[in-house]
C-alpha cells in the first residue's frame, strides 16, 4: 500500500553528487567544509567551431588555399587577424581573409576550401550547490557533498540550481502570490509564496533579481505566459529564466500545504539551495528546496525514520479530481477492494480532510506526504 510522495521534513541528512561533464580538476578534499557557491571542480570544454570559406573569400580554387594561408594548423589567431592572403598581380590587388573569432586553426581543407577555427576553450565550473561537508572525492570528476537540512520537495519546477536567503512574501499558505508582494529587498532571495502565483508575479521576481520563487500552485496559462511557450512533457531544469520556480502542490489555485509553509516560515532568514529540475517519467526527478541546519548535531535527534508505507494518520494529498490538491489524513485502509462509480474494483483509502469532510478514494489517487 506504499504510495510515493513528496518529502517535507524539518531535518534530514542528504548527499548530492557534484560531477563535471568531462574529466577535469577537483578543487576540494574529503572532509572539507564548503559553501553553496564554492567551486568544487572545474574543466574546459572545447570551443565552438567557426567555419570560413577562404576559397570564396579570396576568389581562388580550393586547391590554392593552403599556399595562401598565413597561419598553419594548430596556430592561434585573433579575431580580425589576417589568416590568408593572395599574392596578387605584380604584388598588387591582394585579397585577404580575416578570422571571425579568436581561437586556433584546426583544419585547412584543399578539397572544400574551408578553414575551421576552433574557438577559445570554454570554462566549466561545478559548484557545491549545498553548504555542507565533502564526504567523497571522485578523482578528476567531482565530489559528494553531505549536509543536514530542512527538506521540501516540489511537484513541478523550472529553472536550474540557485541559492539565497529565505524570504516570506505571503502570511498564509492560501494567500495568492501577486506582483506587489515581491519587493526590491527580495533580490537574490528565495521568495516563499502561498497559493497560486501569477505570471506577472514571476516576472516581477525576475525583475528584482530573486534567486527563486516557491509557492503552492500555478495556472497552466500563467506558466505559458512566463515561459513564452508550451512546456509539454519534458525534463526541465535547463531553462535560463532569471529565476528558479518551484511549485509544491500542483496546477491551479492550490494553497501550499500547512506543513511546508510552517517549515519555511520557521526557517525565514536562513540560506537555502533550490533546484527546479523535474522529470515525471522513469527515473523521477523532483524539484527541491534544501535549507542547511546550522547546529546539525543538536538537530540529529529530530530525524525521524523514513516512512515505510501508508498507515492510519499518515498525511496524504489527493492527486486527481474531484478532490484534487486537497490534503488530509488516512482514517481507514479497507483490506478488500471496493466498487467504484465507474463499476471497476480497486483498493481504496478513507481520508479525513482538515475541515472534517471525509471521503473514500482509490489508493492510486492519493500521494503520501513523507516527513
Amino acid at each position: 500500500a506504499y504510495t510515493p510522495g513528496l518529502t517535507v521534513t524539518e531535518v534530514t541528512t542528504v548527499r548530492r553528487r557534484r560531477l563535471l561533464p568531462i574529466v577535469g580538476e577537483v578543487l576540494v578534499r574529503e572532509g572539507q567544509s564548503v559553501k553553496a557557491d564554492d567551486v568544487v571542480a572545474q574543466t574546459f570544454m572545447p570551443g565552438d567551431i567557426e567555419p570560413m570559406n577562404v576559397a570564396n573569400l579570396l576568389s581562388v580554387p580550393p586547391a590554392d588555399v593552403a599556399e595562401c594561408m598565413l597561419k598553419k594548423e594548430s596556430e592561434h589567431v585573433q579575431a580580425g587577424e589576417v589568416i590568408a592572403r593572395t599574392k596578387g598581380l605584380f604584388g598588387m590587388f591582394k585579397s585577404e581573409a580575416r578570422s571571425k573569432v579568436s581561437g586556433t586553426v584546426e583544419n585547412i581543407s584543399v578539397v572544400t576550401g574551408q578553414v575551421m577555427i576552433r574557438g577559445a576553450p570554454l570554462p566549466v565550473q561545478v559548484r557545491a550547490y549545498l553548504s555542507g561537508r565533502v564526504v567523497e572525492v571522485i578523482p578528476n570528476e567531482g565530489a559528494v557533498v553531505e549536509a543536514t537540512v530542512s527538506f521540501v520537495q516540489g511537484i513541478f519546477g523550472v529553472g536550474g540550481e540557485s541559492s539565497g536567503v529565505v524570504r516570506m512574501a505571503c502570511s498564509r499558505p492560501d494567500e495568492p502570490l501577486t506582483p506587489e508582494k515581491i519587493t526590491p529587498e527580495m533580490k537574490a532571495a528565495v521568495v516563499i509564496g502561498g497559493a497560486r502565483v501569477t505570471a506577472d508575479a514571476v516576472k516581477r521576481a525576475v525583475q528584482v533579481g530573486a534567486a527563486a520563487v516557491v509557492t503552492g500552485g500555478i495556472d497552466d496559462q500563467d506558466l505559458r505566459d512566463f515561459l513564452g511557450y508550451d512546456l509539454g512533457v519534458a525534463i526541465t531544469g535547463a531553462e535560463k529564466l532569471g529565476t528558479t520556480l518551484v511549485i509544491t502542490e500542483g496546477f491551479g489555485d492550490i494553497a501550499m500545504s500547512e506543513r511546508a509553509f510552517k517549515l519555511f516560515r520557521s526557517r525565514a532568514g536562513s540560506a537555502a539551495s533550490v533546484n527546479g529540475a523535474t522529470q515525471i517519467r522513469a527515473g523521477v526527478i523532483r524539484p527541491e528546496v534544501l535549507i542547511p541546519v546550522v547546529d546539525a548535531a543538536a538537530e540529529q535527534s529530530k530525524i525521524k525514520p523514513a516512512m515505510s508505507g501508508m498507515d492510519i494518520g499518515s498525511p496524504v494529498r489527493v492527486i486527481r479530481e474531484p478532490y484534487f490538491g486537497r490534503i488530509g489524513k488516512v482514517a481507514g485502509l479497507p483490506v478488500d477492494p471496493a466498487v467504484l462509480e465507474s463499476g471497476s474494483r480497486a483498493r481504496v483509502v478513507q481520508v479525513v480532510f482538515s475541515d472534517g469532510e471525509a471521503a473514500t478514494i482509490p489508493r492510486a489517487n492519493v500521494e503520501l506526504i513523507e516527513g
